[in-house]
């Protein structure tokens, strides 16, 4: 681990108390790693604003499979981009609808262009593109 150092932070008592709350929510046993996670949070969104950065990420979408062609469409969308799907998962959520979940990778234009594809396709009732980082460049 890199070397630590320590930072003096005023902050509202009123936010602070909030900020406590939260955190003890979600079980961060202390306020540094939460403000570390908030850190790396920010860090990690400001590098996939490049569209050159390399990024991870997950395409989440929902649609009825019923709907004519849909699922020939994104079946020859990730084709075209095989190169950036590492993994997908199929769930059949109800007797009309699914649940598709494709696991990405690559230059962050690349990932935003198959996800904007996917999201688009005519009858995909949702979808969501979640990007994070690999890891490599975050403490």
């Amino acid at each position: 681990m890199s070397e630590l150092s320590r930072i003096g932070v005023a902050i509202d008592a009123g936010l602070l108390d909030k900020f406590d709350r939260l955190i003890a929510q979600r079980g961060y046993t202390n306020r540094s790693e939460a403000f570390r996670d908030l850190i790396r949070d920010e860090l990690v969104e400001k590098a996939w604003e490049s569209p050159d950065s390399h990024v991870v990420g997950t395409v989440t979408l929902v649609y009825d499979h019923h709907v004519r062609l849909l699922s020939e469409k994104l079946t020859g969308i990730q084709h075209d981009f095989h190169h950036s799907i590492l993994s997908t998962l199929h769930v059949h959520l109800d007797h009309d609808n699914c649940l598709e979940v494709l696991v990405l990778r690559g230059r962050a234009s690349e990932v935003r262009k198959v996800a904007d594809a996917l999201i688009s396709t005519k009858g995909v009732k949702h979808g969501r593109l979640t990007i994070t980082s690999s890891g490599a460049e975050l403490k």
